[in-house]
């Protein structure tokens, strides 16, 4: 039986059981482009660790567990 005939009836067999095919397009996470932009935005996140006050703010408002 060729491939072509296999993955027809695998198809037809999944159609029959009530699914549907999906394609999906994900980044490359193999590309130069996706490392990039990695690293941007770790950077990003790092810089804003470093001069955000919003976990100051969280453990302000915070109880601890024993003060319930």
């Amino acid at each position: 039986m060729a491939v072509r005939e296999r993955v027809g009836e695998y198809r037809h067999r999944m159609r029959a059981r009530g699914y549907r095919p999906v394609q999906v397009w994900v980044p490359d996470v193999r590309s130069e482009q996706f490392a990039r932009e990695a690293r941007r935005q770790a950077a990003l996140i790092a810089q804003i660790d470093r001069h955000s006050d919003d976990q100051d703010f969280i453990e302000a408002v915070s109880l601890d567990w024993d003060e319930e």
